[in-house]
């Protein structure tokens, strides 16, 4: 208990100064306003910050579904008040000496705008899909491969949406519609348990592709972020994932590879188990993986969950030939504008394509078809990427 108060403490502090500072500012300019505003500001920020503070201390990790969801929409509202407010401040810091009206009505306008922009993300631009066509060229693909098409999906967390399939199943025709030759899904199928995706599994099962459609797990998987009575129980709850995704007709590749094979040539698509950077634990070996020797001829493409991965162990790697490696787990942060995003603090490699000096090893992240943590995309569009291969 004493952690969570402690970490929220400096956003308590920084949030009463904020509401201390638009009390005065409404004092100075508007007095007859001032006797209403002052009880209404002392008491919000009071009644505010308690509920932040009941918010964070909930304990998540042993709270039901529908808890975590409801925790997640009561953290948003908040910050949607307060980052709104926050702008505001600081554009009335900038304006503060302005003669002019209109520029002095600018931090009122900014921040009703961050308001409505959050609101838009929450409700509107999270549903907004956006098909991402990659024309992937290496000369190193066989040539029967040619014209390849493979449809990239990653981060459902289908628990966000509780047993509303609208939205995914609006991801499954708009990725069937694609026609691609290949769908991956690249992991973090379900928040924190397997019971999330019981409601979603005959909509999954719908997408199709000739050559199938293959996925790894993410760190989100594994119940990690799940209070269990028992190391059984959550061993259980890993069986499970992977029954349900062999009903949904899913070809899991937990540590594995498959080979794809059309006439002399061939293809090879490696799944690695989770392995990222910290806090996210390592569950994944590449060299388990693949059974061959990774420096061969053979043309690969590696799904992994966390591009860290690739940043770490692939990128300039001169024994290991992988062409292409698919990731996802970033989401961008849910907020971008194109390459614009805070996920650049935190992730070297959070969107789009990525190659090594020599162009030996590329990485794609995808930032997510779902959310987790915020409902919302501010930008950050939910995404597919459609692959076409060529040499």
């Amino acid at each position: 208990m004493r952690l969570p108060l402690l970490l929220i403490l400096p956003v308590l502090i920084l949030d009463a100064l904020v509401d201390w500072y638009i009390c005065r500012a409404v004092w100075r300019r508007c007095r007859r306003a001032a006797a209403f505003w002052r009880p209404f500001s002392l008491w919000s920020s009071i009644a505010l910050a308690l509920f932040l503070v009941v918010m964070i201390c909930w304990p998540k990790k042993s709270a039901s579904d529908s808890d975590l969801v409801g925790i997640m929409w009561a953290l948003f509202s908040y910050f949607s008040i307060y980052i709104s407010k926050y702008i505001g401040v600081l554009f009335d810091l900038v304006c503060k000496f302005a003669r002019n009206r209109v520029v002095r009505s600018l931090p009122i306008v900014f921040g009703v705008g961050a308001f409505l922009l959050m609101w838009w993300g929450a409700l509107v631009n999270r549903y907004n899909i956006d098909v991402v066509e990659i024309d992937y060229t290496n000369p190193a693909l066989p040539e029967a491969f040619q014209g390849l098409t493979v449809a990239q999906i990653s981060d459902l967390h289908v628990g966000s949406y509780g047993a509303d399939t609208a939205y995914v199943a609006k991801v499954v025709d708009a990725v069937n519609a694609l026609h691609p030759d290949l769908i991956v899904f690249t992991g973090d199928i379900v928040n924190r348990r397997t019971d999330e995706l019981a409601p979603f599994v005959s909509t999954l099962s719908r997408l199709e592709a000739p050559m199938g459609v293959y996925s790894i797990l993410g760190n989100h998987d594994y119940g990690d972020y799940y209070n269990w009575p028992s190391d059984e129980a959550k061993e259980v709850n890993m069986m499970l994932l992977k029954d349900m995704q062999a009903q949904m007709g899913w070809h899991m590749l937990n540590n594995e590879s498959h080979t794809f094979y059309a006439g002399s040539d061939s293809i090879v698509l490696i799944g690695v188990e989770n392995i990222g950077d910290p806090p996210f634990p390592i569950y994944g070996d590449l060299d388990v993986a693949y059974s061959g020797d990774l420096a061969d001829p053979a043309f690969k493409i590696l799904l992994s969950h966390n591009p860290a991965h690739w940043s770490a162990d692939i990128a300039e790697s001169p024994d290991k030939n992988i062409a292409l490696t698919l990731s996802g787990h970033t989401h961008a942060m849910q907020v971008a504008f194109g390459r614009i995003s805070p996920a650049v603090f935190r992730y070297k490699t959070w969107g789009g394509m990525y190659s090594d000096s020599d162009r030996a090893h590329d990485l794609y992240v995808n930032i997510g078809i779902g959310e987790v943590g915020m409902p919302a995309r501010i930008g950050a569009t939910p995404e597919i990427t459609l692959f076409k291969f060529s040499r």
